[in-house]
């Protein structure tokens, strides 16, 4: 009976395999990611790049919720599995017994098939779901050390009896097993179970060879075909085993399934087909139904040039499939790096904002309004202290001591004042930059992630900072004004309130335009407080001091302000700092990924596969 795709057999009856020596390229030039892969023998340059890859996937982090982080997190971690339950013990021992994993769905009688080829009941067989809950792997005795030393599959604690604890492999012998192969049955691949479901493709992705079973009623299932089409892309040597089929629909099934292997470029893949039969007292399948397929395997178990080439096929198949896969973890590293830097830019805007506003508030002459210019008419005088200051402006100095010495209780009030006025600025701007960075990080997936209720408002402590923020700045006035003034000896005649005096003057032109020439807002605004504060100072230290000293008294309020918003970013930047992967992630992982593809070149695995694994035709039942 002609089953599926060219059931062909070779002339002397065994099964065709990959062979053919490996063909070793030349070397194009040296690398910067890594050791001169061409500087140490083969195996071992690989060895050592493969060993670097797996640092620089172990140190990658996605933290950000990004919609690349969950996909790439579990890529890396596959990929980190691959390598230290396969690629690294398979590359330091090539000859190590062939291991076929065998997988499929739930209730495919993966467990039936495996405990008939070896000709006993090794792993539990029946109705119930999940069946396999732990993986058992059947070799022939000779083999046992290699498999119990636990260099292959690493995290799975080696058991000699049945378990349902997680992370467990049954180690079961079985004479009748020839040496040099063994079989793994794998949980099912859609198992109701996730930590089955994510096992049985751990185990898949450690298979030298996989063979896949399924059944007439489920072979078109979306969930094997997805790991068969990951198995093709690793380069995994495939064998399929189509189960339970009735006899009459024998060729129209195993054609349809030819054509979907075709299609999905598996076509070169061995297919054996095993009709719908009974099973004896043992629960095994009769001789002659498992016959075709064991022989198959006793001839590949015999042939070490054979198991030597599958071997090498899926090893260098899945060496190659490591740089895409590696190229998409850096990719979505760079991602991770750009989302971080596209939140500080966020929060960074919003702050911004506030300083910005508070320089035009010093700019524009809100903040002569209301407490601060009538406590600034209360200290300087009457309208006639102004028109005796615009006739004799020599004697300024003189009525302001008098005014100051005189009225200490208004000087007290306009440096309150002041002080409130800013103040209750700093909180409306911090306020409004916390609602603002806020908003936009909501905006953004990975900053949604990172908020917290406390961030749409200003630190509770911002008042208290605020406050020690503007009497610093009052002190650094008048230490401003101290070390200033061109004349010592007024600073020594006139003592702590002319200083004081002046100092509220400063503080009071710092309010206005930067180079204190008052507009028709501010003199209307301020009923000539703009002026009159910078003919105070001009009559103790001279046009061009007033500038100066102005500018500066501004310079270290913004500078302070700036030190404060600083500090309310800080809330939201040390959230993405904490969770922002290195910049070197991206570059490492490149680099180490070219590393491996370089060292594969000068390794000798690399092979042109004989895509030709012959299948062997099942007989019907």
């Amino acid at each position: 009976m002609s089953v599926g795709h060219a059931l062909a057999v070779t002339t002397n009856g065994d099964p065709a395999l990959p062979t053919g020596t490996p063909a070793v390229a030349a070397r194009t030039g040296p690398t910067d990611t890594g050791p001169d892969p061409s500087a140490t023998t083969g195996h071992d340059g690989l060895s050592a790049a493969l060993a670097g890859l797996r640092a620089a996937i172990g140190a990658a982090r996605f933290p950000l919720a990004l919609p690349s982080a969950e996909p790439a997190g579990r890529i890396a971690a596959g990929l980190a599995d691959q390598l230290d339950d396969y690629l690294l013990p398979r590359l330091a021992r090539l000859d190590a017994p062939l291991l076929v994993v065998v997988g499929g769905s739930t209730g495919a009688g993966k467990s039936t098939l495996v405990n008939s080829l070896v000709q006993a009941r090794v792993s539990a067989a029946g109705v119930l779901r999940p069946t396999t809950r732990s993986p058992v792997l059947v070799c022939n005795p000779a083999d046992s050390g290699w498999f119990r030393r636990g260099d292959l599959l690493p995290g799975l604690t080696r058991t000699n009896q049945p378990s349902e604890e997680p992370g467990t492999l049954h180690l079961v012998t079985a004479p009748a097993l020839p040496p040099g192969l063994a079989f793994l049955d794998a949980p099912d691949i859609d198992s109701v179970v996730d930590a089955n479901r994510a096992l049985a493709g751990q185990l898949l992705a450690a298979a030298d060879l996989w063979l896949f079973v399924t059944t007439a009623a489920r072979y078109a299932d979306a969930v094997p075909w997805e790991l068969l089409r990951s198995a093709r892309a690793r380069g995994a040597v495939i064998a399929m085993v189509l189960d339970r089929v009735p006899p009459e629909a024998t060729e129209e099934i195993a054609a349809h399934l030819s054509e979907m292997l075709a299609e999905q470029g598996l076509g070169a893949a061995p297919l054996f087909v095993l009709p719908e039969t009974w099973v004896d007292g043992q629960g095994l399948l009769p001789d002659r139904i498992i016959a075709p397929l064991a022989d198959w395997f006793a001839r590949l178990a015999a042939d070490a040039d054979a198991r030597a080439a599958v071997v090498r096929q899926t090893l260098d198949g899945a060496l190659a499939a490591l740089h895409p896969a590696v190229e998409g973890l850096a990719e979505a590293a760079d991602e991770q790096v750009d989302a971080a830097d596209a939140l500080d830019e966020r929060v960074r805007a919003a702050y911004r904002g506030a300083h910005r506003t508070v320089d035009q508030g010093l700019r524009d002459g809100r903040l002569l309004r209301g407490e601060v210019l009538a406590r600034w008419q209360e200290f300087v005088g009457t309208g006639e202290f102004f028109r005796t200051l615009e006739a004799r402006v020599a004697r300024l100095r003189d009525r302001v001591v008098a005014a100051v010495t005189g009225r200490p209780a208004p000087a007290v009030e306009l440096r309150d004042a002041i002080e409130s006025q800013l103040v209750t600025l700093l909180r409306g701007v911090s306020a409004e930059a916390a609602e603002n960075a806020y908003t936009a990080w909501k905006a953004h997936p990975a900053g949604a992630a990172l908020l917290d209720p406390d961030l749409a408002h200003h630190a509770a402590d911002l008042p208290e900072r605020a406050e020690r923020l503007v009497r610093d700045w009052q002190r650094g006035v008048l230490d401003l004004v101290r070390a200033e003034s061109p004349e010592k000896r007024f600073v020594a005649r006139t003592a702590a309130y002319a200083v004081n005096a002046t100092g509220l003057a400063v503080m009071i032109a710092v309010f206005a335009s930067t180079a204190f020439i008052p507009t028709g807002l501010e003199v209307a605004t301020g009923a000539g407080t703009t002026v009159a504060a910078q003919a105070v100072l001009q009559a103790i230290f001279g046009d061009q001091a007033v500038r100066t000293l102005a500018e500066k008294a501004r310079a270290d309020l913004l500078d302070r302000v700036r030190t404060l918003l600083d500090a309310e970013a800080a809330r939201y930047l040390t959230r993405t700092e904490q969770a922002r992967p290195t910049a070197e992630t991206a570059a490492e992982l490149r680099g180490a990924a070219a590393w491996v593809a370089e060292a594969r070149r000068h390794s000798g695995l690399a092979t042109t596969p004989d895509p030709a694994l012959t299948t062997v035709e099942g007989q019907a039942r």
